[in-house]
């Protein structure tokens, strides 16, 4: 078990603290969605109550070690003071002189944001050096941003090394309490609902949850790689073609056949000649039907009507649902059906664990209005699916144990 923010003796101490506030913004560099910022709020709301010296580092989009003005977070930094109950200074660099002196000027309860981590390759590289630089200003390292938590960067491991105490904050302990405590004796049935692009990009968590799934629901364009295993035609949809991707499928389709696991594909698939919003769209037959085929000139880009229903079903019988992936192009109009029918699903099951785990997922159930439903919502990504396949997080394994 990890050391954790309500461990710690804060007052007094300056506490360095990893977030997540790589948040999107417009072509004038407005704040768009201000979620991740929010998500960070309890722990430093904490630490501000505790009376610690508040030290805020995170990264912004893909500055690549160069300083540059449209990546900085002095509107982050904005932001933030407009959400908590504290000002929010703001340091323009976050090592040397400059960072040094903000927090010289930091009294206890106050905050202070340094500028983008990124600005410098040591970052990315988990530099030593630049880990120690990081860490000077420090007592205590607090790590809050889990979606960058399975990357071994200077401010999310390598600060570790130069600290008193490393611990989780609010926001990363509540995603190993949903994406690992959860998940290792799950109120059944447990659902594992999977989407997305590429088999490939999620073949490991399918071998690692068949041991505990008690049915899966798959969608998207992985859908249509499982049906062109099985030898369906599914005209232009994309899929993973390769003979390499063909065995992977039907090692996994073999698997749940051999475990007695239901592996529930879709029994229809929604396709389209135009690919864009409101297109004229159709639904295949039931697969397995003489005749069923996505057409040789069309594209699949949603899983069909009957598939909705059936899909629906169950996941209104499980007792613990967790979904990674949307089941079509949901970013178009009319592609989106069969992703709101999962979500619309999972957000009226009351009775069951209901777990979104990162990615485009989170943002299909926000936008159609299912994310207050559900009773986990995680922040990460690619952290969420490598902690899900079993990994340990680079970001997470750094820190203290108690």
């Amino acid at each position: 078990m990890k050391l954790s923010i309500k461990d710690l003796s804060p007052a007094g101490k300056r506490v360095l603290m990893r977030v997540d506030f790589n948040v999107p913004q417009d072509k004038e560099g407005a704040i768009t969605d201000d979620s991740r910022i929010q998500g960070a709020l309890p722990s430093i709301q904490h630490l501000v109550d505790a009376g610690a010296k508040v030290i805020l580092m995170s990264h912004l989009g893909r500055p690549d070690g160069e300083k540059n003005p449209k990546d900085s977070l002095k509107p982050v930094a904005d932001r933030l003071g407009e959400l908590i109950s504290v000002p929010v200074k703001f340091a323009g660099d976050c090592i040397g002189d400059e960072a040094a002196a903000a927090v010289v000027d930091l009294n206890n309860g106050e905050v202070l944001l340094l500028e983008n981590v990124r600005f410098y390759a040591g970052e990315t590289n988990n530099d030593p050096e630049f880990a120690k630089q990081l860490a000077a200003n420090a007592d205590i390292f607090v790590n809050d941003a889990f979606g960058t938590a399975h990357r071994a960067h200077a401010s999310t491991a390598g600060v570790t090394d130069h600290v008193e105490q490393s611990a989780m904050g609010f926001l990363i302990e509540k995603e190993l309490e949903y994406l690992v405590d959860k998940l290792e004796v799950p109120p059944r049935p447990f659902v594992v609902i999977m989407g997305g692009a590429k088999v490939s990009d999620k073949i490991k968590i399918l071998e690692r949850l068949m041991e505990k799934a008690d049915a899966f629901i798959i969608g998207g364009a992985m859908a249509n790689t499982f049906r062109l295993a099985q030898g369906y035609d599914m005209g232009k949809s994309f899929a993973e073609r390769t003979d390499e991707a063909m065995e992977m499928a039907r090692g996994i389709l073999a698997t749940a056949e051999k475990n007695n696991t239901p592996f529930h594909l879709p029994a229809d698939t929604r396709h389209t000649l135009d690919f864009c919003d409101d297109a004229e769209t159709e639904c295949t037959g039931i697969w397995g039907e003489e005749g069923t085929a996505v057409p040789a000139d069309r594209e699949g880009i949603d899983i069909g009507d009957v598939a909705c229903k059936d899909f629906a079903e169950v996941i209104a019988s499980a007792g613990t649902v967790i979904w990674n992936g949307p089941m079509g192009v949901f970013e178009k109009r009319g592609f989106d059906i069969g992703t709101k029918a999962v979500g619309k699903a999972m957000a009226e099951n009351e009775k069951a664990i209901t777990i979104v785990g990162g990615g485009d997922s989170v943002t299909a159930a926000n936008q159609f209005g299912f994310g207050d439903k559900m009773d986990h919502m995680s922040t990460g990504g690619g952290a969420s699916l490598e902690l899900l396949e079993g990994k340990e997080l680079p970001g997470i394994a750094a820190l203290d144990n108690k």
